[in-house]
């Protein structure tokens, strides 16, 4: 079996999703950016069961499903609490760092769609996750 060519793509494909994270968050940089996408990342993903979760890095794009998994020590899932709440726990990381804007999860959640994702994979698994989940990626169009 080949290499799939996703893999080769892996680094190009990232550096435009990172842009496109730093420039819709208005933020100044790429490591401010990353920091904010980690932050979602992560704080979507303690909110989930280890097969929900993998199940969800599944559709995500190489170096995005790495972020999304790294440090993981998983516990039990926490049901998903409104979206003020939900933007509080991504300030809260790293909270000395981070510079990421009230608008973070819409902003990543809208850059994702826009990267090279099989957005009809990832719809298909948020509707098989649980309740809050849909909502955390939902972009404003679809709110």
């Amino acid at each position: 079996m080949p290499m799939p060519q996703v893999y080769f793509d892996a680094s190009r494909d990232f550096d435009a999703f990172i842009r496109d994270v730093r420039d819709t968050c208005l933020l100044q940089t790429h490591h401010q950016a990353y920091h904010t996408l980690r932050a979602v990342l992560h704080v979507f993903r303690d909110h989930l069961a280890i097969e929900d979760a993998l199940r969800f890095a599944g559709v995500l794009p190489p170096v995005v499903r790495a972020i999304f998994v790294e440090d993981w020590m998983p516990s039990p899932p926490r049901p998903f609490p409104d979206r003020a709440m939900l933007q509080a726990k991504v300030k809260a990381v790293r909270r000395d760092h981070n510079l990421a804007p009230d608008t973070a999860i819409a902003d990543v959640a809208a850059a994702l769609r826009r990267s090279r994702i099989d957005v009809r994979a990832l719809d298909r698994v948020l509707a098989g996750l649980p309740e809050g989940a849909r909502d955390f990626w939902a972009v404003d169009n679809e709110a």
